[in-house]
């Protein structure tokens, strides 16, 4: 049982996992790194204080992390106006806030970007906190970014909503299951592997299922 609902934004409620992964691979690009999209994709979810090297080696993050990183934001920028909100995020978040659970937005993006997010999916009212990659030393994979979101409200139990392995990974890790949906592009044999106890095609199919599942009523 939960009496907290701890969303993740990018991929889950705004559909950005491949805009993403097009910036690292423009990013890598300006340092002459070359990696197939796809293995980018596998890591989106992650932080980019965790992608860096785990798609390259500890070398290239020593060397060119903090530029990388840059680079990302800048490639990313001029995309941000394409991202759209997935059909049903508002909704899913309004039907949970109503059966009574604290709602907590957790992100492993940058401030902006999430603010910006906040405003797509109409997520403002509905929130009772959030948190961005600007509040952990350590983002996803680390559990860092979801104990923080629970230390935001009152509640401590909580249950994750997620696309990615990394979203799943990182909960499992702060003590909490993970109900997962397959916007992020991960399959649901990666998902479950992960960690998460549920998986649905969709946030509409989450919507309709979720008299079985943790999110059916939050714990008294």
């Amino acid at each position: 049982m939960a009496d907290t609902a701890i969303f993740d934004v990018d991929g889950t409620l705004v559909d950005t996992n491949y805009q993403h992964a097009l910036a690292w691979y423009r990013s890598f690009l300006r340092h002459d790194i070359v990696l197939p999209i796809w293995r980018i994709h596998r890591a989106i979810g992650m932080g980019g204080d965790q992608l860096v090297a785990s798609l390259t080696s500890d070398d290239v993050e020593r060397k060119h992390g903090e530029a990388l990183r840059t680079a990302w934001t800048e490639e990313f920028d001029p995309l941000i106006d394409e991202v759209k909100p997935f059909e049903g995020a508002h909704d899913l978040l309004a039907e949970v806030k109503r059966r009574g659970f604290q709602i907590v937005l957790a992100s492993s993006g940058k401030g902006d970007h999430v603010e910006h997010f906040l405003d797509l999916v109409e997520a403002r009212e509905l929130a009772d906190a959030w948190t961005t990659s600007d509040d952990v030393e350590a983002s996803k994979p680390a559990p860092d970014l979801v104990q923080t979101a629970l230390d935001r409200v009152p509640g401590s139990r909580g249950i994750m909503i997620g696309d990615s392995p990394w979203d799943a990974i990182a909960a499992r890790k702060a003590g909490i299951s993970t109900i997962a949906v397959r916007t992020g592009g991960f399959s649901p044999e990666e998902l479950r592997d992960a960690g998460a106890v549920r998986v649905f095609d969709s946030l509409r199919d989450l919507i309709d299922g979720l008299d079985d599942t943790t999110l059916a009523r939050p714990e008294a």
